[in-house]
């Protein structure tokens, strides 16, 4: 199994190499060159497996046993698995009106980035100590990938982590679970910016080849391939516990709702269908509705400015995923895919072909909901359930209530509602919080404040170069 930058220029690599690589040389991001394709009785076996069995399964058809002996990998998502709180790592709740929530926040942070950061740290260390080398990872965060990135290589010898988070919208409680790690090898930055704007100091170090190379520079962001290629788990997982019947012939198809910002999830829901998993996938979006303008209109174009919503980790502009579901979809043409996000770079808008279009509209369904949506959807599940969702998992559920009955459907929930106290409030609910949420208020926090008018860019480097003086 050997991977391929969607833009074509850059030589394929490994699975280790794209472990650590994030972003291929040429600025395109790394997939698969071939999708493992799965019949009809693989599908029925793997039917009855659990969830972490069937991350093991995947993850051994990406990753080649010379690279990381059956046992071993097996062994390393155990460990990744380790610290969640669930006995099954996720869990589907089944509520009234046909509503499947697909739990994938059961990890230390209560965060559904957990589940693919817990196996991504674990790969990485067995890399690591292996080739006795030391990695600086940069990681620009929305919200939870921040945290969930911290714990999966916090206290490591062999990672140092730089953390950018926007600096007001992200919640308290996402921004304490980052900046309450004290440990030698956390970085954390309080940028006064939107999510877009932090992403743009990470690309300019990426794009300094000689300055990458030269400190091990890696990404944790869902540009890895290694978090998508777990992430492909929670659509086998929840097609198999929401299919009525694998005896009928063709297989049922099962609605697959995903809330999703950066586009991470929405791939691997992608990638598992052209694998032959029978899903229909709808991508859902808050009032930041590129990927829905994109979808129905074929305008990848970006807005005006960024929207505040409650739904905060999902505010977004740019979902550089995208360009990996326009690779797939286009029959890998890295040609075409170099010269749409090219354009896209440097207009900020773009107008897809009409093949292209046509091929993602079949692929995807979409809509975009409003914070009035998102605080009904919170609203009625409570009241039909008493059930608290979190706002990115009520735009999932607004989607599934404005639907038809008779589909069989699963809602991906990525995050507990715990971490969203004001949202909660917003919609007259009381928020219930455990301990180790609560304990954040009261912990010492250290962070490095980014200040409008200042080189990022540059407070990065200097950081990354002193701390590279321990080694």
């Amino acid at each position: 199994m050997e991977y391929v930058s969607t833009r074509g220029g850059a030589g394929a690599v490994d699975f280790e190499g794209a472990l650590f690589s994030g972003y291929a040389p040429d600025g395109g991001l790394f997939m698969p060159q071939r999708i493992p394709s799965l019949d009809r009785d693989t599908l029925q076996k793997w039917s009855c497996l659990s969830y972490r069995e069937l991350v093991k399964e995947l993850c051994s058809l990406f990753i080649t046993t010379e690279l990381v002996p059956q046992s071993t990998l097996n062994d390393l998502i155990d460990r990744a698995f380790s610290r969640f709180r669930h006995k099954d790592v996720v869990h589907l709740s089944r509520l009234k009106d046909g509503l499947n929530v697909l739990e994938l926040w059961h990890g230390v942070t209560y965060a559904f980035k957990d589940l693919s950061l817990s196996c991504t740290g674990q790969f990485l260390q067995y890399f690591l100590e292996k080739k006795q080398k030391h990695v600086n990872i940069l990681v620009g965060t929305s919200g939870d990938t921040g945290s969930s990135a911290i714990e999966s290589v916090r206290g490591q010898k062999n990672m140092d982590i730089f953390v950018l988070l926007p600096k007001g919208f992200c919640t308290q409680i996402q921004e304490l679970q980052m900046t309450t790690v004290i440990e030698d090898n956390v970085h954390v930055f309080a940028a006064h910016g939107n999510s877009d704007e932090i992403d743009e100091p990470i690309k300019e170090l990426f794009a300094d080849v000689d300055f990458a190379r030269k400190y091990n520079l890696m990404s944790l962001n869902s540009v890895n391939w290694s978090r998508i290629m777990v992430q492909i788990a929670h659509h086998f997982y929840a097609y198999f516990r929401c299919a009525p019947s694998l005896d009928t012939t063709p297989l049922p198809v099962v609605e697959i709702v995903v809330p999703t910002g950066g586009g991470g999830n929405i791939t691997a829901g992608c990638i598992a269908q052209k694998m032959g998993l029978p899903i229909r996938l709808v991508a859902v979006v808050n009032s930041n509705d590129i990927i829905h303008r994109t979808v129905q209109h074929g305008d990848f174009s970006l807005s005006e400015s960024v929207k505040a919503t409650l739904a905060s980790a999902m505010d977004i502009q740019e979902p550089y995923n995208m360009e990996r579901i326009l690779w797939l979809l286009s029959g890998s043409d890295s040609r075409l895919t170099k010269t749409l996000m090219e354009r896209f770079s440097v207009s900020k808008s773009l107008k897809l072909p009409e093949d292209l279009h046509r091929k993602l509209s079949e692929t995807l369904r979409s809509c975009s909901v409003s914070d009035e949506d998102i605080v009904r959807a919170m609203q009625r599940c409570w009241e039909e359930n008493h059930y608290l969702l979190c706002p990115h998992s009520a735009i999932a559920a607004h989607y599934h209530y404005s639907q038809p009955e008779g589909t069989p459907r699963c809602c991906l929930a990525p995050a507990s509602a715990a971490k969203f106290q004001d949202a909660l409030l917003q919609a007259g609910l009381v928020p219930q919080l455990p301990p180790e949420i609560t304990a954040l208020t009261t912990m010492d926090t250290r962070s490095t404040p980014l200040e409008r008018g200042q080189d990022w860019a540059q407070v990065l480097r200097e950081r990354i170069e002193a701390t590279a003086q321990r080694w």
